[in-house]
């Protein structure tokens, strides 16, 4: 990845946003949006302890001088239109509340960032939201019904997965919250997938490959899987290196072998 992508809180918090006009505007209804307090001098934003700021200028080198002067202050900097001058970059969203979707290029592409939330837009239902806060309202009435949390994850992965009780892209699973922790009575999917991966490009991982790596507890694989396919795995999910001779980790497993 060329960027860290990261969702910052920075309700109640001063946020300096340099410039005036088009570019400038934007950048202060978007703090605004988030619960920022946009201050538009940067000596006070400073001194009020401000972490990040826009900047966003007509003038170039007036850019370039106050973005040099921002980060020896310690903050991060976004200079608008400006990718080489940019700690962070500003990505399209895509607003489910509580769900908050980010679509970023690493500032190669505003426009193309764009056209992928547009597209996003006309998939999502419009309950999604209402579906991640009764999901985090019945939290604990999920994990008494899935007490270890490998099981818990994986009955989340298949209710909220394509075809199950509570599809994310269908509308009114929130309402078939409560019904499904109520009714679920099979074992979450489990057990050992082995494959034969014969290319580095993680595109032709089939349907099923991509969707096992992704729900997987633990991924074992030879040394010689690169790093794309292994990136298609869960961040938390356990790594293992083929030949692999201890005990067999618990939950689902994919072995990933060099064909």
């Amino acid at each position: 990845m060329r960027s860290l992508p990261l969702f910052h809180r920075i309700a109640g918090q001063p946020v300096i946003v340099l410039g005036e006009g088009d570019m400038a505007e934007p950048k202060r209804r978007l703090v605004e949006r988030a619960g920022g307090r946009v201050v538009s001098d940067m000596q006070e934003g400073i001194d009020e302890g401000a972490r990040l700021a826009f900047i966003a200028h007509d003038d170039a080198k007036m850019c370039e001088g106050d973005a040099i002067r921002l980060r020896c202050a310690g903050l991060l900097v976004n200079v608008v239109d400006r990718p080489d001058l940019c700690d962070f970059t500003t990505p399209s969203l895509l607003e489910r509340d509580p769900v908050l979707i980010a679509v970023g290029t690493s500032g190669a592409s505003a426009g193309l960032a764009k056209q992928l939330r547009l597209r996003l837009e006309q998939l999502l239902p419009a309950d999604l939201g209402a579906l991640a806060e009764r999901l985090s309202a019945m939290r604990e009435a999920i994990k008494v019904r899935f007490p270890a949390m490998a099981e818990r994850r994986r009955a989340l992965d298949e209710a909220l997965g394509e075809g199950g009780p509570l599809n994310v892209l269908a509308e009114g699973s929130a309402g078939r919250v409560e019904a499904w922790i109520d009714e679920s009575d099979t074992p979450p999917a489990s057990g050992i997938h082995r494959f034969t991966i014969t290319s580095d490009d993680p595109e032709e991982l089939t349907i099923r490959q991509a969707r096992l790596l992704g729900s997987a507890d633990a991924v074992i694989a030879d040394a010689a899987i690169p790093a794309t396919i292994l990136d298609r795995a869960r961040a938390d999910a356990a790594r293992l290196t083929l030949p692999h001779d201890g005990d067999m980790p618990k939950g689902l497993v994919v072995v990933l072998e060099r064909g």
